[in-house]
């Protein structure tokens, strides 16, 4: 195995003549953004950044240099955006649920997998792989073994015939315990075909699909570069070992996992090429958007010559047509209103147990702490769909989410090293159903001349049949390589006819004035169900990359 042993927390490898202190600053002017932010007093600031220091296992020199730092500085906040404002209400549906860790447990989740005698193990950012017992009791107070550590940032972990698979930044490692000692003994290179000279450059891993085969999505150098082989590409590992270049003009994935049909997707963020978060297939040989690792392509013999290079500014529905590798996003997430930087996915197949969104995506977002559902379609032979809230006022930062085989939907992540509403560390949370039926959108899905909206319960069929409960707003983003982009090219559709359905479930709406490669922004703040409750969540967002043919 190569060596990817993490002497240090993660912030020593930021830069500075002195890295602890200069990781110590940093954290510390996080976690003055987030006080800011909430307008916290700076007493309980003082306190939790200390405690944090020192938890940690920073020096209390570094942490007095990083207050010094912190007096020189501007008091500034970073805008994270609104709430939805209806954590309240989706409490009634879905608890969360704090999971206490025992004593001396400091735990970072990067990627879960559940085990077959019930247990689960976490990939930690601090190179770790913890197996946690209890974790899905009424009332959780787990046990916490490790099994393996000297790893680099485990954001990928799967299990398979009595093995770990554990994608970190070097490497996709096999991982087991040849003498049946509940300890990790063997550690064999599955793939390691990618360069890794930046602490930045992530290597996200997906579970196995049903061919055996696992995915692994590269994070470019930084931003705007791929300085080391495939950053900012897609590779399949065969269950012979083979690497397989997939898709090149990643920027920087946060999760790669299939979508509910059996297809693999990555989530990307907002950035250069990219003008807000997004939910995108990984179409085998295509071009996802940012053109800064066709430098590669020599090595990928399989891919065939370099795309044509997009032009920016521009659209992403124009280039399509010019670039005919280029792959839409499927489903855009508009930015602070639907998360600022999405991570994790997993599939609901819960048979029931997590309420009505069976077969739908559970997707976190960092930045945010919350979590959003997906539902995705293929039309005309190109992925699109629609995302909806679900559940915000999580403690941490979401880089990883898992359904237990209970039904439960376990969170986990960090809060350093990026702005995050979730102040806490240390934290494991999981969503319970309390088995109460929300009055949600269930999914839409698009039509020839609209869409047709399902809902969890029945409407009032005289409000959902009113054209005028369903407000609609298109826009698109600039598809540049200038980092991000507003809303732009907005327009007014206009429901012309609402059928509702005889069970009330779902309403056929006739749209004048769709738009091609458009969000279609959904606002229903009138309508409600048959008992006259109003939707815990009165939006969606669908992205329409094509419009079905009649």
């Amino acid at each position: 195995m190569k060596p990817g042993f993490t002497l240090f927390p993660k912030e020593s490898h930021v830069g500075g003549s002195c890295p602890m202190s200069r990781a110590m600053m940093l954290n510390a002017r996080t976690q003055k953004t987030q006080r800011v932010a909430k307008k916290e007093p700076f007493s309980v600031f003082l306190r939790a950044l200390c405690a944090s220091a020192l938890r940690r296992g920073f020096s209390l020199s570094a942490t007095f240099s990083a207050l010094a730092f912190l007096a020189a500085t501007p008091a500034f906040a970073q805008e994270l955006g609104d709430t939805w404002g209806t954590a309240e209400r989706e409490a009634a549906y879905y608890r969360i649920v704090n999971v206490p860790l025992p004593e001396g447990v400091y735990l970072e989740a990067g990627s879960f997998v559940s085990l077959p005698d019930g247990r689960l193990a976490v990939g930690t950012r601090r190179g770790e792989i913890l197996l946690v017992s209890g974790i899905t009791d009424e009332h959780p107070r787990p046990t916490v073994q490790r099994f393996a550590s000297g790893l680099d940032e485990v954001l990928g972990l799967a299990w398979r015939d009595g093995a770990f698979y554990a994608t970190h930044a070097t490497e996709v490692t096999r991982i087991t315990d040849s003498n049946a000692d509940g300890r990790a003994d063997r550690f064999d290179t599955v793939s390691d075909k990618w360069g890794f000279g930046h602490y930045h450059e992530f290597a996200l891993g997906s579970k196995f699909d049903a061919k055996g085969n696992l995915y692994v999505a590269l994070g470019l150098s930084e931003s705007y570069n791929s300085k080391e082989l495939f950053r900012g590409w897609a590779l399949k590992i065969t269950p012979d070992g083979k690497t397989v270049p997939l898709c090149s003009g990643l920027r920087s994935p946060l999760g790669v996992g299939e979508n509910e049909h059996g297809e693999m997707f990555y989530v990307e963020s907002q950035g250069p090429w990219n003008g807000s978060c997004s939910l995108k297939h990984l179409k085998p040989g295509g071009f996802m958007g940012h053109p800064i690792s066709f430098n590669w392509y020599p090595f990928a013999p399989n891919m065939g010559p370099a795309p044509v290079k997009p032009n920016s500014p521009s659209r992403m529905e124009t280039e399509r047509q010019r670039v005919k590798e280029l792959v839409p996003y499927a489903v855009v997430f508009p930015y602070k209103k639907m998360g600022r930087s999405i991570s994790a996915f997993e599939v609901n197949r819960s048979g029931g147990k997590f309420g009505p969104f069976e077969n739908q995506i559970f997707v976190g977002d960092y930045t945010l702490s919350n979590v959003m559902r997906v539902t995705t379609e293929l039309v005309n032979g190109v992925w699109q769909g629609a995302c909806y809230p679900f559940r915000e006022g999580l403690g941490t930062g979401i880089l990883a989410v898992h359904f237990t085989p209970r039904g439960q939907l376990i969170t986990g992540g960090t809060n350093r090293g990026w702005p995050v509403r979730g102040m806490k560390d240390n934290v494991l949370q999981r969503l319970d159903w309390t088995g109460r039926m929300p009055f949600e959108i269930l999914d839409i899905r698009a039509r020839p001349d609209g869409f047709v909206v399902r809902f969890t319960r029945p409407v009032d069929p005289k409000l959902a049949a009113r054209p005028d409960s369903y407000a609609l707003q298109t826009y698109t983003h600039i598809y540049q390589g200038g980092y991000g982009s507003p809303e732009v090219d907005h327009t007014r559709p206009t429901v012309t006819a609402a059928e509702v359905a005889a069970d009330g479930l779902s309403v056929r709406l006739r749209v004048q004035g769709l738009v091609q490669g458009h969000v279609h922004d959904f606002h229903l703040p009138s309508l409600k169900s048959s008992d006259g409750a109003p939707p815990v969540h009165d939006r969606a967002y669908y992205t329409l990359n094509e419009i079905p043919k009649p």
